[in-house]
């Protein structure tokens, strides 16, 4: 027996199985019959036997576990149903006892609607009222639900089963709503973050497709995609073309070609063309996945200004039960004494926080940002600095040539030539910048002596040997070391690149100056940033003095720090931090000390490293820049909304506790105006979901 399902016998490509549950017929055999391996499937409700008839090749487990996925699929439906019927159950009683009690029924109609209403606040309240005692028993301490219990028993005791049911009620919609924006943020996790594919077409020797269960891919495997199917896996495509729709991995939603050698993740939809995937990693190993993991963590990590919500609630509880003791003190008055239990802070506070943090990862995490729990979301409004990184970052960390001069008596093609002859087998950027280069050029690149092998100088550059003469490319100085004739052209460069000599000959041929561009939207992410209140915004790279003085000027940042090692970045970030809150933005290997010394470590990028990932707080899975302020605006909108929540609900509540202390409100109008405040409030939580944009703010992330 497994998932309550039982075998009743198997035969190769026929199984039995015995379901105790009656399900519908034709639901659950169009269920089974698309599971791939199945051809047929009968189910017989009298008898709950479920005959399948399959691939030979097809395991028991296989088909257990697609038969108790359907089972989950009925039971959580059948558990919204279940969470909606003491609404519907309390709401009915309600209005019904209310108009039976004012009209002129017998009396016996009228004490058994009175009994009945008092049965159904007892019944639908069980959990809250189990919760409340045993929290008693147990921690020697009330909560919010022993408050509840109080007050649901104390309007009973009066023999006001209305002011019970209208307890029941409207607290149950506030739980429910709590409960729907959390699942919303599944949702939204789930539905742009889901693979929901069963198999793949994985291609065997001389080239046959199969189609096999996706648990069935193994890493260096080749599977084809057609268009629109989802990628099941993460590869490299060594066949085909297309375009794929990126949105759920990094979060842009204008789709990307795809050819050969380009990488597709699980997850993606491939809109046109067909391709065939070597497989690099399945399952659980996949970019999706781990995303996934990672936002579903993130719901369990609290923030700070979740634990205050809570400590505050849990004091207000015997805060609210010395009111009741002192207004029946006073008062001499049960009436206006049980208002002090029915109007209460604690699920106002409590219910509004946790659904404005929830909504907020989901609503991050629908636009391709995974923070990974909502305590950043609370340090991202109190940001004082933002720290970034340059290349890959603030740059697009693809170098290109950006100007080439030639000396006297060559042109610019045989600079980008002979260069091209020394760099051609380096994986430096610079190199693969004169390569493409050439390749625009469309440049013939000469082939260099026999058995002549290219020296590397490291920080200074190259050389080899072309037509028995030697080719040096690399630094000022590196000329100068080896007294190559050289000419003033630095005259003409601009401050801002990285330049690189080239000589044939012991002669200089040209100069080539090499740009790594600023990526498209920084230049409004860094603005939007500033008038989110960040006043200081400085840059830390590993590149020269010159280069980054200029990026820094281009940008009007604060201030940046040149030639740092990941020692010096992880340094620069404490000491900013002992002044303020600290966000450090970076995507390589040599980021990662940095990003886990900061308040909070954000990774941006899709060519973003599996180490800094790790290490950081947030994740940013497209290369867009606008982000970092869309987030940040986006936290503190988010800590405004609770706020907002925290004053309405002391003041609406505190009204009402005023009022009926005074006897100006009756229990039940109290009871009334307490939850419908809770109901408010959480409301005012879950519209985070839906913010559009923001006309003079910061855009608070995309519309939906």
């Amino acid at each position: 027996m497994m998932f309550g399902v039982k075998v009743a016998h198997s035969l190769p490509g026929r199984t039995r199985f015995y379901i105790p549950k009656q399900l519908e017929t034709n639901h659950i055999e169009t269920w089974l019959r698309s599971f791939p391996g199945v051809y047929s499937a009968s189910y017989n409700q009298v008898t709950g036997s479920l005959l399948i008839y399959h691939h030979i090749t097809l395991s028991l487990y296989s088909l257990k576990s697609f038969i108790h996925k359907y089972k989950h699929t009925l039971k959580q439906v059948a558990c919204s149903w279940k969470k909606a019927i003491p609404i519907i159950a309390c709401g009915t009683i309600f209005l019904v006892n209310w108009y039976l009690q004012r009209s002129s029924y017998p009396a016996i109609v009228k004490a058994l609607s009175y009994w009945v209403s008092t049965f159904t606040a007892i019944g639908t309240s069980y959990e809250v009222i189990k919760d409340g005692v045993i929290h008693v028993l147990k921690e020697r301490k009330g909560n919010a639900n022993t408050l509840t219990v109080a007050s649901i028993f104390a309007s009973l005791y009066m023999k006001n089963p209305g002011s019970a049911l209208i307890i029941t009620l409207m607290s149950t919609i506030s739980e429910l709503l709590t409960d729907y924006t959390s699942e919303q943020t599944k949702h939204y996790i789930h539905s742009v973050l889901k693979l929901d594919v069963s198999y793949a077409w994985r291609v065997k020797e001389k080239g046959v497709e199969e189609k096999v269960l996706v648990e069935d891919i193994e890493v260096g495997d080749k599977v084809v995609v057609f268009t629109g199917e989802k990628i099941p896996v993460d590869g490299i495509i060594i066949e085909g073309n297309g375009t794929a729709d990126e949105a759920s991995i990094t979060g842009e939603y204008m789709p990307r070609e795809v050819s050969g050698g380009d990488n597709v993740y699980a997850g993606s939809v491939l809109q046109s063309g067909h391709v065939t995937v070597t497989v690099e990693k399945v399952g659980e190993d996949t970019s999706l996945s781990k995303i996934v993991k990672l936002l579903e963590e993130a719901q369990d990590k609290r923030a700070p200004i979740q634990n205050i919500a809570d400590t505050v609630a849990e004091k207000m509880v015997p805060v609210s039960f010395g009111l009741a003791l002192l207004t029946f003190f006073f008062t001499r008055n049960l009436n206006r004494a049980m208002s002090m239990l029915v109007i209460d802070f604690i699920c106002g506070i409590k219910l509004s926080t946790a659904t404005a943090l929830y909504a907020s990862i989901g609503r991050a995490a629908k636009e391709g940002a995974i923070v990974k729990g909502s305590d950043h979301i609370e340090k991202m409004s109190k940001l004082n600095t933002v720290i970034l990184d340059k290349t890959g970052t603030i740059t697009e960390g693809t170098p290109v040539v950006q100007q080439v001069i030639a000396a006297e008596g060559f042109n610019q093609e045989d600079v980008i030539r002979l260069a091209a002859a020394a760099e051609k087998n380096s994986t430096h950027p610079i190199a693969d910048a004169i390569m493409k280069q050439a390749k625009d050029w469309n440049i013939l690149i000469p082939i260099r002596d026999n058995n002549a092998q290219v020296e590397t100088t490291v920080g200074k550059g190259i050389s080899t040997w072309l037509n028995g003469k030697r080719v040096i490319v690399g630094s000022l100085r590196f000329m100068n070391e080896l007294k190559v004739k050289t000419t003033n052209l630095l005259q003409h460069m601009q401050n801002d690149e990285n330049v690189i000599y080239v000589a044939y000959d012991q002669t200089l041929v040209g100069v080539v100056s090499i740009f790594d561009k600023i990526r498209s939207g920084m230049h409004r992410a860094v603005n939007n940033l500033r008038h989110q209140g960040i006043n200081d915004i400085i840059m830390l790279t590993g590149d020269k003095r010159t280069v980054a003085r200029e990026m820094a000027r281009r940008l009007k940042l604060n201030w940046y720090h040149a030639e740092a090692l990941p020692d010096d970045k992880a340094f620069y970030v404490k000491k900013y931090g002992r002044t303020g809150a600290v966000m450090m933005v970076g995507d390589g290997i040599n980021d990662a000390p940095a990003l886990a010394h900061a308040h909070v470590g954000v990774t941006m990028g899709a060519k973003r490293t599996d180490i800094a990932s790790e290490a950081s707080d947030v994740i940013i899975t497209s290369d867009n820049p606008e982000m970092l302020s869309e987030l940040v605006g986006l936290s503190k909108k988010t800590m405004n909304i609770i706020k907002q929540n925290f004053i309405a609900t002391f003041a609406i509540n505190g009204i009402a506790i005023l009022f009926g202390a005074l006897g100006i409100f009756s229990p039940i109008v109290g009871a009334a105006i307490h939850n419908a405040a809770t109901i408010g409030v959480v409301i005012n939580s879950a519209r985070i979901l839906w913010l559009g944009r923001e006309t003079n703010e910061s855009q608070i992330l995309r519309s939906a």
